[in-house]
């Protein structure tokens, strides 16, 4: 946080954390658990939690896929996988509206939502006040996720109003939210929509464990002049089915890590203000100065004077 703050400060936090076993009821009981530690502990008013947290994300599955064939088995998998994912509206995302009414905390939370047929790797957003205020659907799952993600489209890119407060001062204040899933923070030109809708806060649920993500997260921080809260998901066999497939088959082990974490949070400028986490579950806090959004695109504006729009044009289709 700047040290001339000017009364535009809030608390945000990123959970590293993971889907239980695809249990839905036990993995809502742990995002009520881990909202209330953030809350009153941090005093955060703002909570992202990782990729798929609810509806899970099955690491090491082929679901009995391989080129031009498909299997019994591998069909059955996704019928377990299908189950555990929500609708939207649904009863799941009721009680999410109901712990970020009951905490005063603006939830961003990752799914897997279900759509008849076909799922999604989605991101909702949920207001204390206002309920479920929009979706974004992962626009191109990564590499084999394609055989069991949908792909979202330009209508659901929203940029979210937040509502918060100054924690110094008690003054209402807004800020803009952003979400963009793991590998779609390679994707320069999405990267710049948000850019170019005043994103402040940039959420980056993941599953991407690999040190190397700090490096994008940070970039991007300094690319965008925003706040980036990645928040990764950490996972050991035991958060898994006794029967899901794992890293070494021939050596299995309940605290055999499947996803290792590296949740952080950076600011418009790239300092690291917590984390990276990295092998445990936990709630990582940072004060947020919104004001040093502004202090970043002194010099540096990719959508505004350092854009250049005599040479390049964006062209976004929303619908």
């Amino acid at each position: 946080m700047s040290s001339a703050s000017s009364g535009k400060v809030i608390k945000a936090s990123v959970v590293q954390a993971c889907t239980a076993a695809y249990n839905l009821t036990d993995t809502l009981d742990k995002l009520e658990r881990l909202t209330r530690l953030a809350k009153e502990r941090d005093g955060s008013q703002l909570v992202v939690f990782p990729e798929a947290f609810i509806g899970g994300y099955p690491k090491m599955s082929t679901f009995g896929a391989s080129v031009g064939d498909r299997t019994a088995l591998g069909r059955d998998e996704f019928v377990r996988y299908h189950s555990a994912a929500i609708d939207i509206p649904s009863p799941a995302v009721t009680r999410v509206e109901d712990v970020s009414r009951e905490t005063q905390t603006f939830i961003v939370v990752g799914v897997i939502e279900r759509d008849g047929g076909t799922l999604f790797c989605t991101i909702i957003f949920v207001d204390p006040k206002l309920g479920y205020v929009g979706k974004h659907r992962k626009l191109m799952p990564t590499a084999t996720e394609r055989l069991i993600w949908g792909q979202g489209d330009g209508s659901t890119l929203p940029i979210v109003d937040g509502n918060f407060f100054d924690i110094t001062t008690n003054d209402p204040l807004k800020a803009k939210l952003s979400a963009t899933i793991c590998w779609e923070n390679y994707m320069p030109l999405l990267r710049t929509f948000y850019y170019s809708q005043g994103t402040q806060l940039y959420c980056a649920p993941t599953v991407d464990a690999r040190p190397v993500w700090q490096h994008t997260m940070v970039h991007i921080a300094i690319e965008g002049r925003c706040f980036v809260l990645a928040a990764c998901q950490f996972a050991q066999e035991k958060d898994f089915p006794d029967d899901h497939p794992v890293v070494d088959p021939d050596n299995r082990h309940p605290d055999n890590v499947m996803i290792a974490g590296g949740s952080v949070i950076v600011s418009p400028l790239g300092e690291i203000l917590a984390g990276p986490l990295r092998g445990a579950e936990g709630v990582l806090s940072a004060d947020i100065d919104l004001d040093d959004c502004v202090r970043g695109k002194f010099d540096l504006d990719v959508v505004g004077h350092y854009a250049r729009r005599d040479v390049f044009d964006l062209k976004v289709n929303t619908s």
